[in-house]
């Protein structure tokens, strides 16, 4: 056992990786992302935003053109550097950084327009109270972006996403169902407006190489996908390099009056 937390997990995992994020092509670039800038320039004049888990910065730079202020928020402080310095040499003045936990966001109630995370809710150990956060520090009326990788929801092709993930990925929690989002944020007092699904490729060199997997988990993956029954292998589109799809959805809520 490595005697880590979860917390120390995350940052051992993406702090020394951060440049990599910042330059990932996938990050970086997808109709999410441009759907969400499209959203900003129709209705982000004058607003305050934070991006919760924000990684190598790109639904903040996304937002930054459009709105007063964004907050970029995440875990690991060599991360938050990089967006910091990439925002500065893009000119986004408005753009500041802030380190913490997304289930203990150090900002009052109430506190900004929108509320966004992409591609970050995996690794919240209390994915639940990170909701509950991001709800509490929303203005009434204020809106929200939550996009993830999600669970196909049938256990066998859930297991196996829950497997790679996590062989790629110590720090790795859980990829969790639409359902089980549409739910939580109910839960939690989002009105859920819209939910949107799309398909990524993921190119396994690249996926691999990006998180610097360790050559024996990256072998044990591939050796788990040669070794699925067809309907997962199917559903994952597994290639013979080991690149494969996976589901991405973005929720689109607001918080009450």
């Amino acid at each position: 056992m490595n005697g880590l937390s979860q917390a120390e997990t995350v940052e051992s995992q993406f702090g020394p990786r951060a440049e990599l994020y910042l330059q990932s092509a996938v990050h970086a670039q997808g109709e999410d992302l441009a759907h969400f800038a499209a959203m900003l320039a129709e209705d982000g004049a004058g607003s305050r935003v934070l991006d919760m888990g924000c990684g190598g910065g790109h639904m903040s730079f996304a937002a930054a053109p459009f709105v007063q202020e964004v907050v970029a928020y995440d875990l690991s402080p060599e991360m938050l550097s990089v967006v910091a310095h990439a925002a500065g040499d893009r000119g986004f003045g408005n753009l500041l950084t802030e380190q913490g936990e997304a289930e203990a966001l150090p900002f009052e109630d109430a506190s900004f327009d929108w509320v966004v995370s992409r591609f970050s809710a995996h690794h919240w150990t209390g994915w639940r109270a990170g909701l509950r956060e991001a709800h509490r520090v929303m203005r009434p009326g204020g809106r929200g972006v939550f996009i993830d990788v999600v669970s196909p929801g049938a256990p066998a092709l859930d297991t196996y996403l829950q497997t790679v993930e996590v062989l790629r990925d110590t720090s790795h929690v859980r990829d969790y169902s639409a359902g089980e989002w549409e739910a939580a944020l109910a839960e939690s007092g989002f009105m859920v407006q819209a939910t949107r699904r799309h398909r990524l490729r993921m190119e396994f060199g690249t996926w691999i190489a990006r998180m610097r997997t360790p050559e024996v988990m990256a072998n044990a993956i591939r050796s788990l996908q040669a070794a699925v029954a067809d309907p997962v292998r199917q559903h994952f589109a597994i290639e013979a390099d080991g690149s494969f799809m996976i589901d991405v959805a973005t929720f689109e809520v607001v918080r009450g009056f």
